[in-house]
């Protein structure tokens, strides 16, 4: 059993470091970060810090997925579009802020764990697929708002084409070598506004699904 200190103490620092929305730090509060790390980081899921999951992925840093979703500005009349389920953190606090989440991941293992964290703790507002997320989710396009949590080496086009007009995405960008930023672009009638949020490291957006998954499916088919 996780102290309530912890949670509480999490909260505190999320607002010493900026975060003032109160609708989005009670859906943080909602949320059991410990149920979304591995059993071994159980004891620091309330530390202001990226802990790793499977499949080589991370859970970001809470003070990081709260500066992201803050600066969305999310209704619960919205559609959001998620590229990188990962174990499913920040989809569920997502599921708490908006009408319908779509989320896409590039490991099975890890959305089919998310899947079943989604049942257990009966969330059905969220959509899964197992896919390339730099591709978005063209078939249920437009998102008013679309969030990516990995880095790519410049704003998506394909996926600014997935937004509505007045539609607004929030991506890091940049690569392992050099600064990334996080940047909130807004997709106008007939261009983009992009604002810097500040600097971010995340691990890179990848195109196309894993090797293994390619191997697996061939093997079945």
């Amino acid at each position: 059993m996780i102290p309530a200190s912890k949670k509480i103490r999490l909260i505190l620092d999320l607002r010493q470091g900026g975060v003032l929305d109160t609708t989005l730090l009670a859906a943080m509060e909602k949320v059991p970060r410990d149920y979304f790390v591995p059993e071994a980081f159980r004891d620091r899921a309330y530390e202001d810090t990226a802990l790793p999951i499977s499949h080589g992925q991370t859970i970001s840093q809470p003070l990081i997925v709260a500066r992201m979703l803050a600066a969305l500005d999310l209704n619960d009349r919205v559609k959001v579009l998620e590229i990188g389920t990962g174990s499913g953190y920040q989809t569920m606090i997502l599921s708490h802020l908006c009408r319908r989440v779509y989320t896409i991941e590039r490991h099975r293992p890890l959305l089919r764990e998310a899947e079943a964290r989604f049942e257990e703790m009966g969330r059905h507002n969220i959509t899964t697929r197992a896919g390339d997320g730099a591709l978005g989710w063209p078939e249920q396009r437009p998102f008013t708002h679309i969030v990516v949590c990995a880095a790519a080496p410049d704003i998506p086009p394909t996926l600014v084409e997935q937004l509505d007009i007045g539609g607004v995405m929030v991506v890091p960008v940049g690569d392992e070598r050099r600064e990334q930023r996080i940047f909130k672009v807004t997709r106008m009638e007939t261009q983009i506004d992009v604002e810097d949020i500040g600097p971010v490291r995340f691990l890179p957006l990848v195109a196309g699904m894993p090797e293994t998954d390619k191997l697996s499916r061939h093997a079945k088919g």
